[in-house]
C-alpha cells in the first residue's frame, strides 16, 4: 500500500476533512487500501474512477465533493492550492547501471530518468563517477520540475544537460526515442529491473509517422484538437495551426476517443492534447493523427529537416 503517514499530517494541517484521490492506472489497484488508511485516520474520502494518464489530467470534477484532491504517482504539471501531488517512489539497486557501461562512448553524459526514480539520482551519479564517468543533471522546467525528470511530453531536463550522449533509466522506449529526437543526442536507455541496456533508434517512429502524414496529405478537413484538460490546454498552439489551413477547425475534447472521431467525420485530426496520443495510440483511430509539427511540415510551414518530437514546453 502506499505510504500515507506524511499525507495524513499534511492534510491535518490545511484543515480539511473532505478528501479526493485520483491514481494512474499502475497505481489504481492501491485506492481501496489508501482510502481505507485515510478514512481510519478520520477523513471522508472519495475515489475518482474516471481515467488518468498523468499529472496534466486532474480530476478537478472531483473537488465538487472535497475540500482537496491528492494525486498519487507524478509530480507538479500545474500548481494548484486544492491539489497535493504524491509522487510514488520505485527502487532499484544502482549498481544495474553496470549493464550500460559497454554502450557508453564518452566520458560525460547526461542523466535523466521518470519521476518514480528521481530520489536514487544521487546513487546512480555516484556509481558513474566510480567508473569515471561524469553525469549531468539538469533542471527541466515549470513541467519537469524536479532535476533529471522527464516527461513523455517533456525533455527539457535531458536538452539542458548539453550532452552529446544521454542515458535514460526507466521503462519502455517512449522516453528515451523522445530525447533522441529533442536533443539530436546519442541516447542509451537502460531498464533497472531487467538489466536491459540499448542504444536507441528513432528511425523507426520517424517512418511509422512520415506514412501517416502522406495519408493526411490530401484529407478534405483536418480536426485540430484542443483539449478540455487543465494540464494540456495548448489553445494558442491549435489557433496558429488552424490558421495555416482553410480546410483546418478547432475541435474541444476531454478524451480523444475514435468513436468522437467517427462521429465528427473529420478526414484527418491535429492532436494539440497528450502528445502520446498520436504516437501510441493511432492504430485505435480511424484516420490519420497528426502531431503539431507534423502538421506544419505538410502546411509547409516547417521543413522536413526540422522533424521533431511533439513537446510541452513552459512558457
Amino acid at each position: 500500500m502506499i505510504p500515507v503517514s506524511d499525507l495524513i499530517g499534511r492534510l491535518r494541517e490545511r484543515g480539511v476533512r473532505n478528501v479526493a484521490l485520483q491514481f494512474p492506472a499502475g497505481l489504481a489497484r492501491q485506492a481501496p487500501g489508501t482510502a481505507a488508511a485515510l478514512r481510519d485516520a478520520g477523513f471522508s474520502v472519495i475515489i475518482s474512477g474516471d481515467p488518468c494518464y498523468g499529472g496534466c489530467d486532474l480530476a478537478l470534477d472531483a473537488l465538487r465533493f472535497a475540500d482537496v484532491l491528492v494525486h498519487f504517482g507524478h509530480a507538479p504539471v500545474e500548481e494548484r492550492t486544492d491539489v497535493i501531488y504524491e509522487p510514488v517512489r520505485f527502487d532499484f539497486d544502482a549498481t544495474v547501471l553496470e549493464r550500460v557501461l559497454p554502450l557508453l562512448t564518452g566520458r560525460r553524459i547526461g542523466l535523466v530518468t521518470t519521476v518514480q526514480h528521481v530520489h536514487l539520482l544521487g546513487a546512480m551519479t555516484a556509481f558513474l563517477r566510480e567508473h569515471g564517468i561524469e553525469a549531468v543533471v539538469a533542471p527541466g522546467d515549470g513541467r519537469t520540475p524536479i532535476p533529471g525528470q522527464v516527461l513523455g511530453c517533456n525533455f527539457a531536463a535531458a536538452r539542458a544537460t548539453g550532452a552529446d550522449e544521454i542515458l535514460f533509466v526507466g521503462t519502455g522506449v517512449f522516453h528515451p526515442i523522445g530525447i533522441r529526437l529533442a536533443t539530436r543526442s546519442r541516447v542509451v536507455a537502460l531498464d533497472p529491473y531487467t538489466g536491459e541496456a540499448q542504444e536507441v533508434d528513432a528511425d523507426r517512429l520517424v517512418r511509422r509517422r512520415a506514412a501517416v502524414m502522406e495519408k493526411a496529405r490530401d484529407a478534405a478537413n483536418y480536426g485540430i484538437i484542443v483539449s478540455t484538460k487543465s494540464g494540456q490546454q495548448r489553445m494558442d498552439l491549435a489557433r496558429r495551426l488552424a490558421a495555416l489551413s482553410d480546410r483546418a477547425f478547432l475541435v474541444a475534447m476531454r478524451e480523444v476517443s475514435p468513436a468522437e472521431m467517427l462521429d465528427l467525420g473529420f478526414a484527418a485530426y491535429v492532436n494539440t492534447a497528450c502528445p502520446r496520443l498520436a504516437y501510441d495510440d493511432q492504430i485505435r483511430f480511424p484516420v490519420p493523427v497528426l502531431t503539431p509539427p507534423e502538421f506544419e511540415i505538410l502546411c509547409g510551414a516547417r521543413d522536413w529537416d526540422d522533424y521533431t518530437i511533439d513537446e510541452y514546453l513552459a512558457p
